[in-house]
């Protein structure tokens, strides 16, 4: 009998992912989705979500989340155990435990090909590499979009021409992922509180004193400035103008390009470390 292979492709609530979804969905018919839910994502993620999954004609699997509330492995479920510490670059222990350990545990001991939206023109970047968990080596990637030559360009076309077009946070945001990722910029954190001002103040909770630290030390998002340093009008006044100063300078240089693509480049050069690939692909 001949083995049975799964195809999974899992999306983060951004475009390259969902793109991806858009071009195998004739390509690949018995393909699996799966979202691993935070419990922490932005509204636009969710109706984006439904919108894909109209699309694609099947369910989108939601990871970590249970009908019984009290099951839930969210954000929430994690940060007790590991004593409040926010994750951050250094410490990405929820890549590992919302995003990383779900998806093992759904593919379980199954053969399973692993289809992963990295760009053609993303040549240096590398997606998941078994084992991580679990230590099985029963979980192969793919990647259709440097097989064929797909890029950045590509991806938009590949989403409009579906009409399904671009999730709504690409109007402030350029990064998928949860409403707090430590991995935003000042000015999406801007964005979030203008957008999505209940979600700042939740965000901005759960910025408490390091009860190991000597000093007056914080658990924050963003290295170095509490949210509610940001928050202070000067402070917004600041990175509002310092951002507007870039975009100009941006589209001066390539006049002919969308604002989404002038704002992804603005993004790119006030911080280029490379966020978690299952978060923000």
């Amino acid at each position: 009998m001949t083995e049975k292979i799964r195809h999974v492709l899992g999306l983060s609530g951004g475009k390259d992912s969902s793109a991806l979804a858009v071009y195998m969905r004739d390509r690949v018919p018995e393909m699996e989705y799966f979202f691993s839910d935070t419990g922490k994502e932005l509204p636009e993620t969710y109706d984006f979500l439904d919108r894909l999954e109209a699309f694609l004609g099947k369910p989108i699997v939601r990871l970590n989340m249970d009908r019984d509330s009290t099951k839930n492995r969210d954000f929430d479920h994690w940060l007790t155990p590991y004593g409040g510490l926010l994750p951050s670059s250094q410490v990405r222990w929820c890549t590992i435990n919302l995003k990383i350990r779900p998806f093992e545990e759904y593919i379980g001991e199954d053969k399973a090909y692993h289809y992963i939206a990295i760009r053609a023109d993303e040549q240096d970047r590398i997606g998941y590499k078994p084992p991580k968990i679990s230590g099985l080596h029963n979980i192969e990637p793919k990647y259709p979009f440097k097989e064929d030559g797909i890029t950045k360009a590509d991806v938009y076309s590949i989403l409009e021409e579906s009409g399904v077009g671009m999730p709504d946070y690409y109007k402030w945001r350029t990064r998928s992922g949860c409403y707090f990722c430590f991995f935003q910029r000042k000015s999406e954190w801007v964005g979030l509180l203008e957008q999505h001002p209940d979600l700042f103040e939740l965000a901005k909770a759960y910025e408490k004193p390091n009860p190991n630290a000597k000093t007056d030390e914080l658990f924050t998002w963003c290295q170095g400035e509490s949210l509610e340093e940001l928050s202070r009008p000067e402070r917004i006044e600041q990175i509002k103008a310092n951002t507007e100063k870039a975009m100009t300078a941006k589209k001066a240089a390539k006049p002919n390009r969308t604002l989404l693509e002038i704002l992804t480049d603005v993004h790119d050069d006030e911080d280029d470390e490379e966020p978690c690939l299952a978060c923000h692909k």
